[in-house]
């Protein structure tokens, strides 16, 4: 995989969390860096390089220049990835999106936020961490399971969905909508429209 340099002054980086390798794929924890994939798709972003410890794309959404971003350091480290794309690129952190999994929210809600808690998500605690809470959240509901037991919500978050490839689908575009959404209108327009949808 060829280095990433990017060409560009990026207005907004968009970050996808999930884990690397095969064994992760198409698992609940690596939802955020199937949206990245999808968008990645629609908008013919370039084919990622390694940079930033993770994978990078360069291009644009709606006219405007974007990076986006997959940390490869695994959930946990996410931080020290997102980290350096943020001071090397200078983007100000209210145009710093996460996209990641969330299992109080059920299957196919999505919740736009900036700052707040981690909400026990470690890909979450690792970047507020080392760049503070102010950047924006897209919450993608995965549904939580029966016991609450934390061995049991690991397993659950690392095992593949359970709903229809077609389900599956519809919540990786409605989420990318999401993200097209918040780049076109800004956070406020975007979230009032996201988080009052009923499932």
């Amino acid at each position: 995989m060829a280095v990433f340099r990017p060409q560009h002054n990026v207005d907004s980086l968009i970050v996808g969390l999930g884990n690397p390798g095969p064994a992760y794929e198409g698992t609940r924890h690596n939802v955020g860096y199937q949206v990245v994939e999808e968008l990645a798709r629609r908008h013919g972003f370039a084919k990622a390089k390694r940079g930033f410890d993770g994978r990078c794309a360069e291009g644009a959404i709606g006219g405007r220049p974007a990076l986006l971003l997959q940390p490869t350091t695994f959930m946990n480290d996410s931080g020290r990835s997102v980290a350096a794309a943020v001071r090397a690129l200078k983007v100000p952190l209210e145009r710093v999106l996460v996209v990641h999994d969330h299992i109080d929210l059920p299957f196919g809600r999505l919740r736009l936020m900036e700052g707040g808690g981690s909400g026990g998500h470690n890909g979450l605690k690792s970047i507020s961490g080392l760049l503070g809470p102010g950047y924006v959240r897209l919450r993608v509901g995965v549904d939580r399971p029966p016991s609450s037991d934390p061995d049991v919500v690991a397993d659950y978050v690392l095992s593949r969905f359970g709903e229809s490839k077609a389900e599956v689908t519809g919540l990786l575009g409605a989420s990318a909508d999401a993200v097209e959404l918040w780049l076109h209108d800004g956070l406020e327009e975007a979230a009032n429209r996201i988080n009052s949808r009923e499932r």
